[in-house]
């Protein structure tokens, strides 16, 4: 009986091992059979002032507060910029996981902005491996500020507006480095300034280094197609920061030579320059609101 019962307990045991075996056999040729999206190339919708590939998911809301004091340069009685502010305040709604609108306003040139991003790509490792990502992203803003000078009163509304179009194409290397060109055509219907082009094409190009689960390090270029011999006080765009998650909100601290905190202004219009110490500190705070439902009963 005792050896009987032996065999009956080995036979048992012999058959959920073969069981469970099978099983991993099966999840394992799932798993190689299967592909999957990688996940936070970014870790916000921004990597300091331009927009990176990550959209905000669907029912979501993002509070997002750009803030840029005065340039360091502007000495001790301007408390090296801390005595000025340049402000931003954003509203971004995912109306689906892939596709994304905002609105904000700026107090440089009191301008409006409004814009689409649609995640195009999605980098996938497994079976099926894509290797970037590419998001289309396109935006029009309008100047409100009161007119000062004759040119300005004759301005119309048509010629207030401008418009850019963006193609955000990103790779996440590894799990700490993240790299993004992004091609970028700005159309102003009148330029600020007489002598600039109404049509101007940049490239920018953006990267993170994760340095621990919730710190990393970025940094970002705009280099713009104009005349090598233009007389215009337009520099290209760079700036330098450091993003910190804290579970609900991601503040982003960085240096950068542009004021302006929207395309037109950080691309088109920046007349600060890093050789003459023209850099303004600034920061991003963003906070992420939910309006699903689902997520909200399954907590």
């Amino acid at each position: 009986m005792k050896a009987l019962r032996l065999a009956i307990i080995l036979l048992i045991a012999t058959t959920q091992l073969h069981a469970q075996n099978d099983l991993l056999g099966e999840l394992t040729k799932l798993d190689s059979n299967s592909s999957a999206p990688v996940q936070a190339t970014f870790k916000s919708t921004r990597i300091i002032n331009g927009h990176s590939v990550e959209t905000v998911k669907r029912n979501h809301l993002d509070f997002r507060i750009s803030h840029r004091f005065g340039r360091l340069n502007s000495g001790s009685y301007e408390l090296y910029g801390l005595d000025q502010a340049t402000l931003r305040l954003g509203f971004e709604y995912g109306l689906t996981d892939d596709l994304m609108i905002g609105v904000g306003r700026s107090t440089e040139q009191k301008a409006f902005d409004f814009f689409g991003k649609y995640r195009l790509i999605k980098q996938s490792a497994g079976a099926k491996e894509i290797p970037v990502s590419v998001t289309l992203f396109g935006s029009a803003a309008i100047r409100t500020v009161r007119p000062v000078t004759e040119e300005e009163l004759t301005r119309s509304f048509q010629n207030k507006l401008t418009y850019v179009y963006q193609a955000l194409i990103a790779r996440k290397f590894s799990e700490r480095l993240s790299l993004q060109i992004t091609p970028t055509y700005l159309y102003r219907n009148l330029p600020e300034l007489e002598g600039d082009k109404r049509g101007l094409f940049s490239l920018g190009l953006g990267g993170r280094l994760k340095l621990s689960k919730r710190v990393s390090v970025n940094a970002e270029y705009f280099w713009t197609a104009r005349d090598k011999n233009s007389t215009l006080p337009y520099y290209d765009s760079m700036a330098l920061g450091v993003d910190i998650d804290t579970g609900g909100h991601v503040f982003q601290l960085h240096f950068t030579n542009s004021l302006g905190m929207i395309e037109k202004q950080f691309i088109g219009e920046t007349t600060g320059s890093w050789g003459r110490g023209d850099v303004h500190y600034g920061f991003n705070i963003s906070r992420t609101f939910s309006f699903d439902k689902k997520s909200k009963q399954a907590k």
